[in-house]
């Protein structure tokens, strides 16, 4: 082994960890940098490489996550995006589904198209779908649309034609006039980008993927060159929605692809601790500083999906902005540490507003006058103000309680500390309806599952949001505040691929569906290879499959091998069994209809080796503080743990805290933890 580094931007925090060839873990925590994040990144870097004494020339690999394109499409900052379609089709962004994601809602409002309807040209053509050409593209029509939209402005040009998923020459085309006719324009073509069935969703994927691109390219760009400047020599990995690592080259391509990129890290690492707890189905709960995520864990592996939508409003489906990509199945809320609070017609709201780093919580002493879920931890007691990052930053716990005593205590009628547990009760809540989207709307209960907390946040309402939904157990790994840095460095080389090609199963013509696998398998490898992996890829294939005449697709997998009648038919008892397991029951009988053949080229996750808890020497207990707890209807004198000395079969029963440097851990009352051999603490909820 050699030096490894994983870093991840937040929306308040930039964590970060180096891995030593000894599989010593360091880890670091930055407030994160605007407009620039990769400020903090290298900052952070640095400062964690010097701090382990490893020059940048032994650090063989970097890998990052970030929520950059998720922020730039939700808060609308790209300029000079534009649209070219088939004639006819200019208004298919605005139409979108014509179904309404709140039926009974008369002021809901549908996702706002990116691109302005100035900025969308027509092009004369048309490609049936069954691939064949019925109106030829007119070059000279086409030529006009072009320089049109150059003129407006467009710097950036997605291309999405009718049914070129099927038949791409017209797109192809297209992309040479433009090159012809304005070669400063940087191109995205929908059958590279999302060569899949449905209007909307496949000119949404490509609009979003022209929407970032220029933005994603210059920051890797930057960020590449920042660290060989620095002496790095390796390449620059990106963890991908799909919850694989490819590189940054790969994805200044295909950026649409890293849309949830730093979430989708610690979902994989919750996977890994539930697998060293002896725990394979999880809710994965990574709370921050400005949003919450969960995800499904289902027998070790996040549950995954191809209908992802960015910026839902209220978790509602159909609300937000649909990509057909490979991504781990996540909710976000705006429910972090930053998270503000207001009083409104008489009661407490948090969120989704975040006061982010800049300027941050009260207690930050940034500027920041809102008070925040971070605030009424601390007036809670919950959070030490001298040890707040391990004590690199100092909390103004005088000036939180003033801000919830002016903002929300006084307009309310309640004491500071009601008004400070108000909080702390209300984003507890909001998570826990979260947390049912992601378990009981997916079948499962949550009693049957085990929590895993971490994230800056997390481990501060685990436990309580755990309680709320009857979940048993809940595991809190250590350096929790870092877990998704982590995770970047156990994520593997991947690169999906999907092509619809809609048949009958009964009907599909072997040969040609193998052929299809083929082409699918050698574009995959090609990006994995790229990635400088010189070991056994592993080939995934599945395909997403309805009975005849439905709307709603199951994705099957397709065993490895040869693509033959006996193939097909373990895919159609393997659909059966998927679908009964689904909706409890299904017919066996009825015709299936194959939509989407998937593929992925896989390469081995490396190791991450998570160190073992020392044996307990010491008094683990480094103090005590005042903190709230509603079962003792007041502030008590309540133990606080120093992480760092608990060893390995200790317990701690609450009412008790846990400090660490980049988080803290608190059990209620009734609730007993035990260190396990990484020092993870597994508690048991009373």
């Amino acid at each position: 082994m050699s030096y490894r580094v994983g870093f991840d931007v937040g929306g308040t925090f930039t964590d970060l960890v180096l891995q030593s060839p000894a599989g010593e873990l360091h880890t670091g925590k930055r407030l994160t940098t605007y407009p620039d994040p990769s400020d903090a990144c290298l900052a952070g870097l640095d400062e964690l490489v010097a701090r382990a004494g490893a020059p940048w020339p032994e650090v063989s690999q970097a890998v990052h996550g970030t929520t950059l394109g998720s922020n730039i499409v939700i808060e609308r900052k790209a300029q000079g995006v534009g649209l070219l379609t088939t004639r006819g089709f200019r208004d298919v962004l605005i139409i979108g589904r014509e179904k309404r994601y709140q039926v009974y809602d008369l002021q809901i409002e549908k996702p706002r198209p990116l691109i302005r309807r100035r900025l969308i040209g027509e092009v004369t053509e048309r490609i049936l779908a069954d691939g064949s050409v019925r109106t030829p593209l007119d070059e000279a029509d086409a030529r006009r649309a072009i320089r049109d939209l150059a003129a407006r402005g467009v710097g950036t040009l997605a291309i999405c034609l009718l049914h070129a998923y099927v038949n791409p020459a017209h797109e192809q085309r297209l992309a040479a006039l433009v090159a012809e006719e304005a070669p400063h324009v940087a191109v995205t073509l929908s059958h590279e980008v999302s060569p899949t069935f449905r209007e909307y969703e496949r000119t949404s994927t490509t609009v979003i993927n022209a929407y970032v691109m220029t933005a994603i390219r210059d920051y890797l760009r930057a960020l590449r060159a920042a660290l060989a400047g620095r002496g790095y020599r390796g390449r620059l990995f990106v963890m991908q929605s799909s919850g694989g690592v490819a590189t940054a080259e790969a994805m200044e391509r295909y950026p649409v692809r890293m849309i949830e990129s730093g979430p989708a890290a610690g979902a994989l690492m919750a996977a890994l601790y539930g697998e060293l707890c002896g725990h394979r189905d999880l809710i994965a709960f990574d709370m921050g500083g400005t949003t919450a995520k969960l995800a499904l864990i289902d027998g070790g592996r996040p549950s995954t999906t191809t209908a992802f939508e960015l910026h839902r409003v209220n978790n509602a489906p159909g609300s937000g902005l649909p990509m057909n990509i490979q991504a781990i199945d996540l909710v976000e809320i705006g429910a972090g540490g930053g998270s503000i609070a207001r009083a409104t017609l008489g009661v407490i709201a948090v969120g989704p507003e975040s006061a982010s780093s800049t300027p941050g919580p009260v207690c930050y002493g940034r500027g920041g006058t809102e008070p925040t879920v971070t605030d009424a931890n601390v007036v809670l007691g919950y959070l030490n103000p001298a040890y707040f990052a391990g004590g690199a930053m100092r909390l103004d716990a005088g000036g939180a309680a003033q801000a919830i005593e002016a903002r929300i205590a006084r307009p309310l009628g309640l004491s500071l500390e009601d008004a400070a547990w108000g909080i702390h009760q209300i984003v507890t809540t909001n998570m826990e309806l979260a947390t049912r989207v992601v378990s009981i709307e997916r079948g499962r209960d949550p009693r049957d599952l085990t929590f895993v907390a971490f994230g800056g946040s997390g481990p501060v309402h685990g436990c309580r949001l755990a309680q709320a939904l009857g979940v048993p157990r809940v595991i809190l790994p250590a350096a929790a505040g870092v877990t998704a840095a982590i995770g970047l460095l156990a994520a593997e080389v991947r690169f999906d691929v999907a092509r619809t090609f809609v048949r009958r199963l009964d009907e599909v013509d072997a040969g040609a569906a193998s052929a299809m696998y083929a082409d699918m398998e050698t574009q995959a490898l090609a990006v994995v290879r790229e990635s400088g992996v010189s070991g056994d890829v592993q080939i995934v294939r599945s395909l997403d499959a309805r009975y005849l005449g439905q709307g709603y697709e199951l994705t099957v997998p397709v065993p490895s091998g040869r693509l033959d009648a006996a193939a097909l038919a373990r895919v159609r008892r393997a659909f059966d069994e998927i679908y009964a397991a689904r909706y409890g029951y299904a017919t066996g009988t009825e015709p299936v209809e194959v939509v989407t053949w998937k593929l992925s080229a896989v390469a081995g996750a490396p190791r991450v080796a998570l160190p073992k808890a020392a044996a307990g020497t010491g008094d683990p207990i480094k103090g005590r503080r005042r903190a709230y707890f509603p079962e003792m209807r007041s502030y008590i004198d309540c133990p606080v743990y120093d992480r760092y000395v608990l060893g390995a079969g200790m317990k701690v029963s609450g009412p008790a805290i846990v400090e660490e440097r980049e988080s803290t851990t608190v059990l209620p009352p009734g609730v007993t933890a035990t260190v396990d051999e990484y020092a993870n603490l597994v508690a048991v909820l009373a």
